[in-house]
């Protein structure tokens, strides 16, 4: 069992808590029995496992999983997790995945969010949470947004962060320009906008743009629309958390799609 903190792997790990190693050694930690559960569901590879004794007794259909699924298994103690792991309270398990290049390209069918300099990872996690509620296509977040993988963000997502396409967009002009060749509509957000998202006519293929929790969406972004609606708000309320509105638009979406009609819905 290893209970030093200077062991050589327990310091490797440790440097993925910074987002620069995660990028120089292509992994990303996993943290907490939700996650690697989430992983072992969908076979996502685990280079590294480390776990407490008390939570492969007490997770021991799990941990047999873990042990026939992951490259390598370590007993570590109580102290090691803890230094582990990113969180205050960690519940006895951390793992190192590998970060798997995306083949997903610019396409889709139904519904899509392109989220612009995206910072906060709670909302990006919860963005990706409500996306696979929802049943949307995928999620692209441009490069100057908070990494895919960071901690907060996989927590955040619930474990969904397994069950849905997230691409990093490094061509966002190339992007948009090849969903409108594809006949896909693009709406973008905006406080000023006369259209509500109720009148939009959400059955064609659509991707929301949605854009920074303060400065909102681009002009690039802006005007390669297709259309700008804004949410109607009461009160001395200027704007929503980009979460919340990404989830009023999706299942807004998701209404008219099931044969909700294109009116205010119902209250």
């Amino acid at each position: 069992m290893l209970t030093s903190l200077q062991n050589p792997l327990v310091k490797e790990i440790r440097k993925l808590h910074q987002a620069k190693y995660r990028r120089q050694q292509q992994r990303f930690l996993l943290e907490g029995t939700h996650l690697v559960q989430e992983a072992l569901e969908v076979a996502y590879p685990l280079d590294t496992v480390c776990y407490t004794p008390l939570w492969q007794e007490r997770h021991g259909d799990l941990a047999t999983g873990v042990k026939l699924h992951a490259r390598e298994i370590h007993l570590v103690s109580p102290a090691v997790v803890a230094a582990l792991a990113t969180t205050v309270h960690p519940d006895g398990v951390v793992a190192v995945a590998p970060q798997l290049s995306s083949t997903r390209s610019p396409s889709l069918t139904g519904v899509g969010m392109l989220v612009e300099a995206l910072q906060d990872p709670g909302n990006l996690g919860t963005m990706i949470r409500t996306a696979v509620a929802a049943n949307a296509d995928g999620l692209w977040l441009t490069a100057d947004s908070v990494a895919p993988d960071h901690p907060k963000v996989l927590r955040a997502s619930a474990g969904q962060w397994f069950h849905l396409p997230l691409t990093v967009v490094t061509d966002l002009e190339g992007t948009l320009a090849a969903w409108k060749q594809q006949s896909v509509q693009l709406v973008a957000t905006d406080a000023r906008a006369d259209l509500s998202y109720w009148q939009v006519d959400l059955t064609l293929p659509t991707v929301f743009l949605l854009g920074n929790e303060g400065a909102g969406l681009s002009s690039p972004c802006l005007d390669r629309a297709d259309l700008r609606v804004s949410i109607p708000m009461q009160g001395q309320v200027e704007s929503l958390n980009v979460a919340v509105a990404g989830a009023l638009l999706l299942y807004e979406a998701a209404r008219k799609r099931r044969g909700g009609g294109s009116g205010v819905p119902g209250l």
